[in-house]
């Protein structure tokens, strides 16, 4: 089962850095904080999902792994505060300024291939980390549930601009991340902490 979580958690890192990648470029080229927002989030899951692959490998002195996943969790938990600010800033700034974003076939693709695949990821990792008792890789799954919410926000911006021409909808949705990203931010700090 150990073996298993480990082969999810690299899934996990592979999609995130593929599906960074995509959206970060493709906000880039349609001018959408939304995308840019939900890419740059993705790599801070490789970074959390880094740590639990090292976690789950490491089987050494319990105390010093403790130790270590405290620091990287209070690491990953400022990193998700400093995409809040960013991502508010560059909403208010595109919503006060007017500044429509482009259509974005390839970022409501990806936000519906992201809808189907993160449940399912979130499901399995769950089944797992109650088989070999790891809170670590529970509390990702709950993550990687989370990342649901946040394509389907990042699908109803995209789409409400691109449908019905609702430019004001993708700095809008990307304001909604940010209850996720500093509400996940926060926990992640007092837990680090």
């Amino acid at each position: 089962m150990r073996r298993k979580a480990l082969y999810l958690e690299y899934f996990t890192v592979s999609w995130n850095v593929l599906e960074g990648v995509i959206a970060i470029t493709a906000g880039i080229l349609a001018g959408s904080i939304a995308l840019v927002g939900f890419g740059l989030d993705s790599y801070i899951e490789v970074a959390s999902g880094a740590v639990l692959i090292w976690r789950l490998r490491k089987h050494e002195d319990e105390e010093e792994e403790e130790k270590a996943e405290k620091r990287a969790i209070l690491v990953v938990g400022i990193t998700f505060l400093a995409l809040a600010l960013y991502v508010t800033y560059e909403s208010a700034k595109k919503l006060l300024l007017q500044e429509p974003p482009a259509e974005s076939l390839i970022g409501v693709l990806l936000a519906v291939v992201s809808l189907i695949v993160m449940p399912i990821l979130a499901w399995q990792k769950k089944k797992v980390a109650v088989q070999i008792h790891s809170r670590a890789l529970a509390a990702d799954a709950l993550e990687t549930l989370a990342c649901s919410y946040l394509s389907f926000t990042l699908l109803l911006g995209l789409g409400l601009n691109a449908a019905l021409g609702w430019w004001w909808a993708d700095p809008l949705a990307a304001l909604a991340m940010v209850f996720f990203l500093v509400r996940e931010g926060w926990e992640a700090m007092q837990e680090g902490w």
